[in-house]
This record gives C-alpha cells, sequence and structure tokens, in this order.
C-alpha cells in the first residue's frame, strides 16, 4: 500500500497500528476513487 509505514513499542502494538493505517488508507482510496487491490492467492486482483 503505497506511502503506508507503521511501528509501534512492540510487535503486538505494531500489528495493532497495521489494522488500523490499512483500513483508514483503504478508506481515504474510496473516498478518492482510487482502485483498491485485493489479494487473491499470489495474485492482486481489482476490487
Amino acid at each position: 500500500m503505497p506511502g503506508c509505514m507503521v511501528d509501534g513499542a512492540s510487535y503486538k502494538e505494531a500489528l495493532i497500528n497495521v489494522e488500523t493505517v490499512v483500513n483508514e488508507w483503504i478508506e481515504t482510496a474510496k473516498k478518492l476513487g482510487r482502485k483498491i487491490l485485493v489479494a487473491k492467492g499470489k495474485k492482486l486482483i481489482s476490487a
């Protein structure tokens, strides 16, 4: 996901932050009318 980076004080915190950032990225992309790729096996498809 272009432009996304996260970190955390612990592994668990970093995973929580990943979920938050991914959800915010998708929400923003939808508002901007951008295509969102969906993982399907080893390939990405447009959603």
